[in-house]
């Protein structure tokens, strides 16, 4: 296949382009999100963090009860051919595995087999008058469900809440939405970690607190300690961005991206220059915990 940035997809054990990749409609996990998936950044060096990745899929894999023929193995190699067939360049890769074909109806008992399928396309590019003034944010009027309902920590196919919170944002105007947990703590963006500077602080807010444990934001955890932040894991109010110096969202395909505004407000920029710090970091960690796919 000629490489270009079309997206493409691995289904069935071929690679095809993305927009004639098709699925069974009696797939569980498009039916009712039954399902895992990973979102996986690719480099030129190959597949960033590939190891926690997998880990990371397997412990969800276990979770909801989902077992891929092949196992953990099986899955890393389709990834790792999907991103060889994507070539030597950054991208983005969705690795789903759903509960796979069954019955019109919620048994999970009815799918014999779960069902793997995995999509490369290009990273998210950012236009340069926003890159420089930061996103627009409103907070969202959904809230997070609690880790007793579904733990953040599983990254199911149901996103329908996140799909909500992004629309909200859409509709009133903005970028992209804060969602916030029952308590009003902040749990992270629509589809991204949520990350204050201030001072020599860097802080995210927890897990428990409704955020999804990113491998994007472990990895700035660990730039920032490098740096000299005292970076940790802590319940961050909306009073805690706007007394920030600086906020910004991670994501797999995003990167980081930094927030100019929230509900209308300014989100300072003073430490704009150490956040510029962190993102030239982040892009040299990711070629160098990149695994190679040749």
């Amino acid at each position: 296949m000629t490489r270009n940035d079309t997206a493409i997809a691995w289904v069935e054990g071929e690679i095809v382009s993305a927009s004639e990749a098709r699925i069974p409609i009696l797939d569980h996990g498009f039916l009712f999100g039954d399902g895992i998936f990973e979102g996986i950044r690719v480099t030129p060096a190959g597949i960033f963090r590939l190891d926690d990745h997998m880990k990371r899929l397997e412990t969800a894999a276990r979770v909801v009860g989902i077992e891929p023929v092949g196992g953990i193995a099986r899955v890393r190699e389709i990834a790792c051919e999907t991103a060889r067939a994507w070539g030597s360049r950054e991208g983005y890769l969705r690795l789903i595995v759903s509960r796979g074909v069954g019955a019109l109806g919620i048994d999970p008992s009815t799918c014999p087999e779960a069902s793997i399928l995995c999509i490369a396309a290009g990273p998210v590019e950012l236009d340069p008058d926003k890159a420089r003034r930061g996103l627009d944010m409103i907070t969202s009027s959904l809230r997070r469900p609690a880790g007793d309902v579904l733990d953040p920590r599983v990254k199911s196919l149901n996103y329908l809440n996140n799909v909500l919170a992004k629309r909200e944002a859409n509709l009133r105007g903005a970028d992209d939405a804060l969602v916030l947990n029952a308590l009003g703590l902040v749990a992270e963006a629509s589809a991204t970690n949520v990350f204050a500077i201030l001072g020599d602080r860097l802080e995210t807010p927890a897990v428990s607190d409704g955020a999804l444990e990113g491998l994007t934001r472990r990895t700035i955890l660990e730039i920032g300690r490098e740096l000299g932040f005292e970076a940790s894991e802590r319940s961050l109010g909306r009073f805690d961005l706007y007394a920030a110096d600086a906020v910004f969202l991670s994501g797999t395909r995003a990167g980081l991206v930094p927030v100019g505004s929230l509900d209308g407000s300014p989100i300072s920029q003073a430490a704009r220059p150490k956040l510029r710090e962190i993102q030239a970091a982040f892009r040299t960690r990711q070629i160098e915990l990149s695994v190679t796919v040749d």
